[in-house]
């Protein structure tokens, strides 16, 4: 499994754990840097009315989640890591959105 793949799975799993039920947030890509010490996770947040308070949320978690990687998988290196929001996921789902009505609307 590629290491951004493997980290992409522990995301999901700790979101799982610690974030409530009051939003449904998904990693959706993981990029890595070379020399693998720096990894930034996006996600997306539904419902969007949620989504600065689930970045704060991860934000604030990002120590507990390396010392979550640290426990359940094999890591080469603990990297640093950082949540941002996957704003190509969000323009893919509102040209969704758009096609969807213009659709209806024939």
């Amino acid at each position: 499994m590629k290491y951004s793949e493997e980290i992409r799975k522990h995301a999901g799993n700790f979101i799982a754990q610690e974030a409530n039920r009051q939003s449904l947030i998904t990693p959706t890509m993981v990029t890595v840097s070379p020399d693998l010490k720096q990894v930034t996770i996006y996600v997306s947040i539904f419902p969007l009315e949620s989504e600065e308070m689930g970045i704060h949320f991860l934000k604030r978690k990002r120590n507990d989640f390396r010392t979550f990687i640290k426990k359940n998988g094999y890591t080469k290196v603990l990297p640093f890591v950082d949540f941002e929001i996957d704003h190509g996921e969000k323009n893919r789902q509102l040209i969704d959105k758009i096609s969807l009505g213009y659709k209806e609307k024939k």
